[in-house]
């Protein structure tokens, strides 16, 4: 029996599976908030650009609104999957919106950044929850167009059961999410969850609050030492709170448990890998749209965790604090925030 799928949220990591998806002839429909992005897929699909090729794809797309109207179709053909690929912010609503046309052993798929999975599993149910960190770079900046960076070799999932188990469900999450990138199952998908959140931190938010290429963040020597200092924080929390963080930019479970900031230099590089790569952040995109970004769920919640593991974070809880005055529109991205990330730190007032 075919599964029925859904991709909720069709920003730019929805987008891209949802194409995938759709071409390799899944069952599958879009389901987003975006009026014209909704609109332009109902009358043309997706169209992918990636280095230089453009595939187009045609997609069923639908408003959240006609979700409403489709509740009818959804008691009689409710949904195996749902990959759930907004904004870490939305996540509660919109597992709450879509419960109803959940199978009673179908599964949502949290492919989000942040531990989305502590508010998610309550609204669905823990057993109907699979968490799943992942890399995949791409930006909607057009409606039904999508520019993605990382082609399906370079994207990775790791999807995981919240209780560890191996599960039939879990598995064909897995092999359907493979037609979008490498997918891999684990059975501690919170240390995965933790190890997405420490890069996040360290790279994305920062590099948003910098509004700074890759190359400009490697050759200054004050923004690598930063860039330590909230790894090494985001991963002492984590250990301290019991997690044994995955493995990534070629650091061991060992090397996280005893981070420090002079081990983790001798990592940078593969932190930015390409430093030729003209892409642009998450946090930068959405800058860029003048929409919230997801640092409270990141650095913001590192700081929180921290509080509860008795553990400082000083450097998460600075870039939060600036980021939060960008949002605002007080502030604008730049170099110079590094500035005032250090003043934050030291307790001086953060002004330019």
């Amino acid at each position: 029996m075919t599964a029925k799928l859904a991709v909720l949220g069709t920003g730019a990591i929805g987008s891209s599976i949802g194409a995938d998806l759709a071409r390799a002839a899944y069952d599958v429909i879009l389901i987003d908030q975006w009026p014209a992005h909704v609109d332009a897929m109902k009358a043309d699909g997706l169209h992918v650009t990636m280095r230089g090729e453009e595939s187009h794809i045609p997609v069923r797309a639908f408003h959240l609104c006609e979700m409403k109207d489709a509740r009818q179709w959804a008691l009689h053909e409710q949904l195996d999957i749902v990959f759930l690929t907004a904004k870490a912010y939305d996540a509660p609503w919109l597992a709450e919106f879509i419960k109803p046309f959940l199978k009673p052993d179908g599964v949502l798929v949290s492919v989000q950044n942040s531990l989305m999975d502590e508010w998610i599993a309550p609204i669905v149910g823990r057993q109907r929850d699979i968490g799943c960190a992942f890399m995949l770079s791409a930006d909607v900046f057009e409606p039904g167009r999508v520019n993605r960076n990382t082609n399906q070799i370079e994207t990775k999932f790791v999807l995981g059961d919240l209780d560890g188990r191996i599960t039939p469900r879990l598995e064909e999450a897995a092999q359907i999410l493979g037609h979008a990138g490498q997918t891999r199952i684990t059975t501690n998908i919170w240390g995965a969850k933790w190890s997405k959140l420490m890069f996040n931190g360290m790279y994305a938010t920062f590099r948003g609050a910098l509004g700074a290429t890759k190359q400009e963040m490697l050759d200054d020597p004050k923004v690598m030492d930063m860039v330590a200092k909230l790894a090494v924080e985001a991963a002492h929390v984590a250990t301290a709170l019991g997690y044994t963080l995955e493995p990534i930019l070629g650091l061991t479970s060992e090397d996280l448990k005893q981070l420090t900031e002079d081990t983790f230099r001798k990592f940078m590089l593969k932190v930015f890998g390409d430093t030729d790569s003209k892409s642009t952040s998450m946090v930068q995109q959405d800058i860029a749209k003048g929409r919230l970004t997801e640092t409270d769920l990141i650095n913001g919640l590192i700081a929180r965790k921290g509080q509860e593991a008795n553990v400082p974070t000083p450097a998460n809880q600075a870039l939060n604090a600036v980021m939060r005055q960008i949002e605002e529109g007080a502030l604008q991205p730049g170099l110079s925030n590094l500035r005032l990330i250090e003043r934050h730190m030291s307790g001086t007032p953060a002004t330019a």
